[in-house]
């Protein structure tokens, strides 16, 4: 394997073998906005070799502990290589290097944690015999991969989400076609480097790079894949749910994050907290806080330590570890949340701190007197801008938060027992996380949405549960 530096031409990853194309996408450093290395476009013909190569793996099972052992070697390996990794991602994402440290960190555990759940692959015992006239049968299931499984994963977190849908799969025993970001996709196919180098068989693996569009209507269009696994936009979710007939999907879509700050508990904790979890990764993670509903009585004391706390915030170069922020994914991306930004400030918004760009560089923005008509707050802004609005009652509160078409995670904030445990059964969403922001993740919670943050569970032992068919053994005594 090059090194990281060395490496400038990259791939498709097909087979174990690295194959090249004649069309290339270039790579940009997301800070510098200069090309780092060029990958392969993959053409439909490359795209049908990898399904075929993954059907025939498939074909070739791994027994529960040798995939363990590939899947514990691959974890051991990117320990060894995380400051590479690490470097990599600073580049390719734009990440901090302090959090993309805590990307590869996270990464090994996916791994890690997904090596371990697929030795607890299992059914369950079913008692049959209660029924009348089958007192004389007996009946169990078991679990069944569901074969070969087309990855889609996202460009904010390229590294720990695609172990989180490799993971899983290969653990439960199936094939996994691999399509990452066209934006980010350097990580993952080192990271398929290491998995051959843990002894992972050929074709059980394998990686497409390209433009996400076409790679993804001609895996839709092919009857061999059996399932599709997919982290991205709703509008891109919606579409492959659409196209891919009675074939399993699994999806983690977009979200306006909410968090309640009630007035009786720590104000100025909250107010840290929800800085740490709006602005990390220049804001585009799925649970980064947007929208914070604070009591009325304490809303100009939780904004002005926010704004305290926001203005404290590192922003610039990634590779330095003093840098809190980098750039967003793309200038485009920027001018976008820039955009939105001005729209809402010309409907009656107030900025209370940022609200400036630099090239790919949003500076972290707090918001006020935003209403809920404004596109910062119904819809995902998918950058480091929070929304700050006041309520009065605690029916209030919860019914804000749920004005919204998405549902993964939101967080309160109160010492008020029953008003937490209210928030638990009335907020729709996937995950209530009670005083902590919803930007909380472990990896092997179960991570999934309601309404228009999609269907299905991440998390390995959720994933494996996604990924595998429960199937019915009867026996006639």
């Amino acid at each position: 394997m090059q090194t990281f530096e060395q490496q400038k031409e990259f791939g498709l990853f097909i087979n174990n073998q690295t194959k090249m194309t004649e069309q290339k996408i270039n790579i940009l450093d997301k800070y510098s906005l200069q090309p780092i290395a060029q990958v392969a476009r993959a053409g439909k013909e490359d795209v049908e070799e990898a399904v075929r190569g993954a059907q025939e793996a498939f074909k070739t099972p791994l027994s529960p502990y040798e995939r363990y052992q590939i899947l514990q070697k691959a974890a051991a390996k990117l320990r060894e290589q995380q400051e590479g990794f690490a470097n990599l991602l600073v580049k390719e994402v734009g990440k901090p290097i302090n959090e993309s440290m805590g990307e590869v960190f996270r990464s090994a555990l996916t791994l890690e944690i997904a090596a371990e759940e697929g030795k607890r692959v299992a059914g369950e015992g079913v008692p049959i015999e209660a029924a009348p006239g089958s007192e004389n049968r007996r009946a169990y299931t078991v679990r069944k991969p569901v074969g070969v499984i087309a990855a889609i994963t996202p460009f904010n977190v390229p590294l720990n989400l695609v172990c989180h849908k490799i993971g899983p799969a290969l653990a439960s025993g199936n094939s996994v076609v691999l399509k990452p970001s066209d934006a980010t996709p350097l990580v993952a196919l080192k990271l398929a480097e290491i998995l051959k180098e843990a002894g992972l068989p050929t074709g059980k693996l394998q990686v497409l790079t390209g433009h996400g569009a076409e790679i993804g209507n001609w895996l839709l269009e092919n009857n061999k894949v059996n399932m599709f696994t997919f982290t991205g936009s709703t509008s891109v979710g919606k579409y492959i749910k659409e196209h891919a007939g009675l074939r399993k999907v699994a999806l983690e879509l977009g979200n306006n994050s909410a968090t309640i700050v009630h007035h009786d508990t720590d104000v100025q904790a909250a107010a840290k907290a929800v800085a740490l979890k709006s602005f990390n990764n220049a804001g585009q993670v799925c649970i980064s806080v947007q929208r914070v509903f604070v009591h009325r009585s304490v809303h100009d004391e939780f904004v002005q330590h926010l704004k305290k706390a926001t203005e404290s915030i590192q922003v610039g170069d990634p590779g330095k570890e003093t840098t809190d922020v980098g750039p967003m994914i793309s200038e485009d991306a920027a001018q976008r949340v820039e955009d939105w930004v001005a729209e809402a400030v010309h409907e009656g918004a107030k900025i209370q701190v940022g609200g400036q760009r630099k090239e790919a560089v949003f500076y972290p923005t707090v918001l006020t007197n935003v209403t809920e008509t404004m596109r910062v707050s119904y819809d995902e802004i998918f950058g480091p801008v929070v929304c700050v609005e006041a309520y009065t009652g605690t029916e209030e509160s919860i019914q804000k938060v749920n004005n919204s078409d998405y549902g993964l995670q939101a967080g309160i904030f109160t010492n008020d027992l029953n008003f937490a445990l209210q928030a638990a059964e009335e907020i729709e969403v996937g995950g209530v996380i009670i005083n902590d922001t919803p930007g909380y993740r472990v990896d092997h919670m179960p991570y999934g949405g309601v309404k228009n943050s999609g269907t299905g569970k991440e998390g390995p032992k959720y994933a494996i549960e996604e990924m595998t068919e429960e199937k019915l053994i009867v026996w006639n005594r």
